[in-house]
């Protein structure tokens, strides 16, 4: 009987350490199936919560798309509130966001890492332009996502 269960964990762990390192390769690779799917539609609504560095955009905020351009933002921290009241054009679209990913591959960012939703929106966007160099990083989570329903 313990050489039956030896047997079963031999097989077995092999086998589970094999799926999690296939499922830790494809978070790496900020790749999904859904996610080559996914189109940013003209109008939506999404949280976003954006860290890290010392960019103009810090904080929490509330944002309403309409034809492809925020139509709406509010802050929902201090930090968040300040940037909408300072300059609303800096709160970006899920598609500048993306935008902004692309362009820190093309320069050859140390770092510029995406996740997707289950449904294929990106959820969280990780960037460092230069690992060597202080405050250059962006941490870009999305939340509460809602495509309109027009």
């Amino acid at each position: 009987m313990t050489s039956a269960r030896l047997c079963n964990r031999a097989v077995f762990a092999p086998a589970l350490i094999a799926g999690l390192m296939c499922a830790t390769a494809a978070c790496g690779s900020g790749t999904s199936q859904s996610a080559a799917t996914w189109e940013e539609p003209s109008s939506y609504s999404y949280t976003l919560r954006s860290t890290e560095g010392e960019r103009a955009l810090i904080g929490t905020f509330r944002v309403s798309v309409e034809d492809g351009e925020v139509a709406t933002a509010a802050g929902l921290d201090d930090s968040g509130r300040r940037v909408v009241e300072q300059n609303l054009d800096a709160v970006p679209t899920i598609g500048e966001l993306l935008d902004e990913l692309d362009q820190a591959r093309q320069d050859g960012a140390d770092t510029a890492e995406i996740e997707y939703a289950t449904d294929g929106h990106p959820r969280r966007i990780i960037l460092d332009r230069d690992e060597r160099a202080i405050d250059d990083e962006a941490v870009y989570v999305i939340s509460a996502y809602q495509p309109d329903a027009r």
